[in-house]
């Protein structure tokens, strides 16, 4: 995971000296690759411990390993295409600015939460439902109508699926999970309460739990064997989780179509239920 996109996700957890040092950063990683510790303390009008601190609460060594880590991350950051505005949407942005906004931020999400995952995380992740006796899909709210999304889709390639938006039932069928099941837990905040419950109740069961959240510290990932991660600014669009809903589904179509590159018996159970469902049509 890049460390700008950690930045980002610890944005909330950090004080209000080491918000500005990341605002700096995130703003002008180009230029600040090129500053001693000294030089970016002047620029944020912070002390060089502040800055040394910083670094290691992200995970380096010191300032010199943050630098090369920005570095990386910098040559690496992806560029909305031309003609595509990546910003916040604005009371006063006219029609077309809104919708080359929203399209940037759409494919901003997703690109960057694809990218978050490494290969080895998503490989666990698709062992584990390749090899789950039964798999549950949890959540709540828009994670909801994601969750949903996948288990019709895993339904369709022949998995036994468990999925319900109603978080009271959502709980009592984890309380029928046992080992070998699979609970797959949706959730941004990755502190909702009915999420966090039923997974809880998923590995009090003995089932493997998958957690899909946003990059910030939370609870939800905390508990889980696997983590999955999803990157999504709501602020942009002053949203009801779109971007959040667009990076989930880019997560969980990804890992479906890598289930049927795998499956020799998916296409096939994939037309059967297409053809199932066209004799409703006629």
């Amino acid at each position: 995971m890049s460390i700008l996109t950690i930045m980002k996700g610890q944005m909330d957890s950090l004080t209000a000296a080491e918000r500005e040092i990341a605002k700096f950063v995130l703003a002008s990683p180009d230029e600040m690759i090129h500053l001693s510790s000294a030089e970016l303390a002047e620029q944020t009008g912070r002390s060089q411990s502040s800055v040394v601190k910083f670094c290691q609460k992200l995970g380096c060594r010191g300032y010199q390993d943050f630098k090369v880590a920005v570095t990386k991350a910098a040559s690496q950051t992806w560029q909305v295409p031309a003609g595509v505005i990546h910003g916040t949407i604005g009371s006063d942005d006219p029609f077309a600015t809104i919708l080359q906004k929203l399209l940037g931020s759409k494919i901003h999400a997703m690109q960057q939460t694809l990218s978050v995952n490494n290969e080895k995380t998503l490989r666990a992740a698709l062992d584990a439902i390749r090899t789950a006796r039964r798999i549950q899909l949890v959540g709540v709210g828009a994670s909801s109508l994601v969750a949903q999304d996948f288990a019709y889709k895993l339904q369709k390639i022949g998995y036994m699926v468990l999925f319900d938006a109603d978080s009271h039932i959502q709980i009592a069928n984890a309380a029928t999970l046992e080992k070998g099941d699979l609970c797959i837990a949706l959730s941004y905040s990755g502190d909702t309460l009915e999420s966090r419950r039923i997974a809880e109740t998923a590995l009090k069961k003995n089932a493997t739990v998958i957690s899909v959240t946003g990059v910030q510290p939370n609870r939800l990932a905390d508990l889980s064997e696997i983590q999955l991660y999803i990157v999504a600014d709501e602020h942009q669009a002053r949203s009801s989780a779109i971007f959040t809903r667009d990076a989930q589904l880019a997560l969980a179509d990804l890992m479906f179509i890598l289930l049927i590159q795998s499956d020799s018996r998916a296409n096939g159970l994939i037309h059967a239920a297409e053809d199932a469902v066209s004799t409703l049509k006629t």
